[in-house]
């Protein structure tokens, strides 16, 4: 049980990390958080598939295997980059009820299980990204309450008026980065959402998420006091990821609205 407080706000209140427990066994705030934001994301995701021309059957095939995938991604980030810890006790590496997930690691694994059986199943991958990236965005907004369960993913010490404090970051007032995580999230889907309606060409949302999060984790991650480092060097591995994938996307953008106003360009030279 954890006593949190908003002092800011004048907010405070009690919350368990555990929604039942019976004997040994214990449910998770965590795992049912998790699980809420993936239905809701595999719900959405089935809508939005005719849509973009994809196949409701194939897509589940992809997300099933994308839900392994993700869950061993999550994992094995979080284990390479935490080495120290786990290699003089590699057992504790299949201990994942004991925490230890990258979300990085989890959209990275989710991406290469579900992108291969895309592959196999002969689907057009670009409509299928956009749609993806779409359902992480709700996972990922809803998922990340999970972390305010936990009393974890919180940042630095800070004085700002939303500042939150507990017995987990021994009373001071800190950065609830799992909140500005959230947020940040939740608008994106909705402004993509919106954008995905008359988007000019498929890949097109992946590429404006890839933006999106990438700017956010990589401000949200320097005021994280958790984050995983390079094992040769003392850079946030996140938010080093982050600034790359921020480059990737704007980069592909930039190239593809380039090739579209070109051919528009000609098409017009041509009709005169």
């Amino acid at each position: 049980m954890y006593h949190v407080e908003f002092p800011g706000l004048g907010w405070e209140f009690d919350i368990s990390p555990t929604v039942i427990t019976i004997g040994n066994f214990s449910v998770y705030w965590y795992g049912v958080i998790i699980a809420v934001g993936f239905i809701l994301a595999v719900l959405y995701a089935m809508k939005m598939s005719k849509h973009n021309g994809i196949d409701d059957d194939k897509l589940l095939n992809c997300t099933i295997v994308g839900l392994v995938t993700a869950i061993i991604g999550a994992r094995a980030y979080y284990v390479v980059f935490s080495w120290d810890y786990f290699k003089n006790d590699p057992a504790q590496i299949f201990r994942i009820h004991e925490g230890g997930l990258a979300i990085f690691g989890g959209l990275i694994g989710a991406l290469i299980g579900g992108l291969a059986v895309a592959k196999i199943q002969k689907m057009k991958i670009p409509p299928l990204l956009d749609v993806a990236c779409l359902g992480f965005l709700i996972g990922q907004g809803i998922g990340r309450w999970g972390n305010f369960t936990n009393q974890e993913a919180f940042g630095c010490e800070t004085s700002l008026p939303w500042r939150m404090a507990s017995e987990a970051t021994g009373g001071v007032g800190v950065h609830p980065c799992f909140l500005y995580e959230s947020l940040w999230c939740l608008l994106g889907f909705v402004i993509l959402h919106f954008v995905s309606r008359k988007k000019r060409f498929d890949g097109q949302i992946f590429l404006m998420y890839l933006v999106w999060y990438g700017l956010e984790r990589t401000i949200v991650e320097g005021l994280r006091t958790d984050s995983l480092y390079l094992l040769f060097a003392p850079i946030r591995v996140s938010q080093l990821l982050s600034i790359i994938i921020v480059l990737i996307g704007a980069v592909f953008l930039i190239l593809n609205f380039a090739k579209i106003n070109r051919v528009k360009s000609n098409s017009i030279v041509s009709a005169e």
